[in-house]
């Protein structure tokens, strides 16, 4: 930005907002005065609020363990609804654990507007202080164990038939008309009302029930409805209110049966904290006074996402969350720590800065805001070690030097991904270079799998949906140079040879991983069984199946893999 704008260089510094930032590649980048300009006028100067957590605390040194992360929803079984569930998330930690592995890393378990249409991604949640229902495994419930045959079988003829991706729209219909058809005429007591000790529960079924008749959006609704209270809780129907209050009960009986599952591990199930909400959704009604609901996060361009990424999510106010003493980011993580023995934070450089795109604006026509780290990171450690939980925070991508300083300092965990773990000249680092201080993977979801790497699936998935930044030539040499440098490295670790099959290659991957010092290592079944397709395609919506990719083979195969087995014994017996 132009230095002959003072006054908008000195509203922005008082608000926290950056006018510059740098690349990975250490390259300035001035932002557009307007921009700045937008972004400032969202923000009120910084003022001091209630006192700020105490002295930093350290976290425990995080146990040295191996485990897997799955995308719930891929995980099918032949009790589970078309879409894996909590049922199928305890059975996987029990045979995970039964293998001798430490940790299971799943994905965010948000409630998402849960009408139709359901959104897909995770990480764009409704709200993250409740859970999903559509992870609920119907038959475990009490009602339906209680129930008599004929409801029984009412319910059981629901089940929707099997299809190759999963059909969130479809499975959440016919499980919705089981819950409510279950909650009408189940034996079971429901439990009581929501009261004054659970305002939380109570707005957000109110806003679920109210969101059924004025749609997901309460920035659309009537104005006496848009925020809580007398006329809101007055227009929301008692019986629906009810029954999303159930439903939350039940997700949480479910979740800490998984949990419970997992208890005899070193670390237990790893909850993930998705960035941001959706804008228009229960948290952003509920908190609203310390949302900042009209910008939406996103990431600058980077080298795979030349476009920049605008995930339309609202997030946190700093100059709010100050002022009210971070309440409400502590009561979320209380909340979420209740059912984990682990936390990963996603885009955990957020707890610095976060990338605002203002109204009417696109991807990389964002600017950085500032929030205080100290006091986020505070609050973060003392309801982890509250909790006993190991923290990961996700520190890939455009990150300054402090995050992973810090993140060391506090013992939390950062993330060494084999995509990204590299040198400034962009080749791969051999395996005793890599941090110790980390959780371990060869790729993420929002990156290539193993396979779709090595076959270059991720060049022609992002031309085949119109997002590549490039010409489609030189994605493809691109790609060739970095599968070349890959093997170049596993050929000089001896973990490869000039017949080394695709297959062969990843396994050389894990024990590449093996070799590592991180305290952490993790295994994606969608790498060791072979999927080409990652579960997340940035960039897309409608041109690629985004989080409807389910594992190619269900729970009880999975479990008896060859494959599977292999990579357990790799991992488990690493020095």
């Amino acid at each position: 930005m132009s230095p002959a704008d003072p006054a908008l260089t000195e509203a922005a510094a008082a608000r926290g907002v950056a006018t510059w930032y740098s690349t990975a590649g250490h390259r300035r980048v001035d932002i557009d005065p307007d921009v700045v300009r937008a972004v400032v006028a969202l923000l009120e100067p910084h003022a001091a609020g209630a006192p700020a957590p105490g002295p930093p605390v350290p976290l425990p040194e995080a146990p040295r363990t191996w485990g897997w992360m799955i995308q719930l929803y891929g995980v099918r079984s032949a009790g589970s609804w078309g879409v894996g569930d909590f049922a199928d998330l305890a059975g996987f930690a029990r045979w995970a654990a039964s293998t001798g592995a430490g940790a299971v890393l799943v994905n965010p378990l948000h409630a998402v507007a849960p009408v139709e249409e359901m959104p897909a991604s995770p990480y764009s949640p409704s709200s993250r202080r409740f859970l999903n229902p559509l992870y609920l495994r119907v038959e475990d419930l009490p009602e339906y164990r209680s129930a008599d045959p004929a409801l029984r079988e009412r319910v059981d003829e629901l089940r929707p038939p099997a299809a190759d991706l999963v059909e969130y729209d479809g499975v959440w219909r016919a499980k919705r008309a089981a819950l409510e058809l279950l909650h009408a005429g189940g034996r079971e007591p429901a439990g009581p009302e929501p009261a004054s000790s659970e305002p939380a529960l109570r707005d957000f079924a109110a806003y679920t029930a109210l969101a059924e008749v004025h749609g997901v959006d309460w920035r659309q609704w009537p104005r006496e409805l848009r925020r809580p209270g007398p006329a809101a809780y007055g227009t929301a129907d008692p019986a629906r209110v009810a029954f999303h209050v159930w439903l939350q009960r039940r997700c949480a009986e479910q979740l800490e049966a998984a949990s419970a599952a997992a208890a005899g591990m070193a670390v237990g199930l790893v909850h993930d904290l998705a960035v941001g909400i959706d804008p228009g959704g229960a948290d952003a009604w509920t908190l609203q006074d310390v949302i900042a609901r009209d910008a939406r996060v996103g990431a600058p361009p980077d080298a795979f996402n030349q476009q920049g990424q605008d995930w339309g999510l609202a997030t946190w106010r700093p100059d709010r969350l100050a002022a009210t003493g971070y309440a409400a980011y502590r009561d979320l993580l209380r909340g979420i720590l209740a059912h984990a023995g682990g936390l990963r934070v996603d885009h955990v450089a957020g707890l610095w800065r976060l990338w605002w795109i203002p109204p009417g604006h696109g991807a990389a026509e964002g600017a950085y805001v500032h929030y205080d780290a100290e006091a986020m990171l505070g609050v973060l450690v003392e309801e982890a070690v509250r909790a006993g939980a190991v923290v990961v925070g996700e520190d890939l991508g455009t990150v300054e030097p402090v995050v992973t300083s810090t993140l060391r300092r506090r013992n939390i965990l950062g993330s060494a991904v084999l995509w990204f773990t590299r040198d400034d000249d962009g080749a791969f680092v051999p395996p005793e270079r890599w941090p110790e201080n980390a959780m371990a993977s060869i790729s993420t979801h929002d990156l290539p799998t193993a396979t779709g790497f090595l076959t270059g699936e991720h060049v022609l998935a992002r031309a085949e949906a119109g997002v590549l930044g490039g010409d489609v030539r030189d994605e493809w040499a691109a790609a060739g140079k970095e599968r070349a440098a890959l093997l170049d490295l596993l050929d000089a670790e001896g973990l490869t040879g000039p017949d080394s099959t695709d297959e062969d290659i990843v396994l050389a991957m894990h024990r590449l991983l093996a070799r590592t010092p991180c305290r952490i290592l993790l295994a994606s079944p969608y790498d060791v069984l072979g999927e080409t397709r990652q579960p997340n395609l940035p960039g897309t919506t409608g041109q690629y199946p985004n989080w409807r990719i389910p594992l190619p083979l269900p729970l009880e195969e999975l479990t008896t893999d060859p494959r599977m087995l292999r990579i357990a014994e790799l991992f488990g017996s690493r020095s």
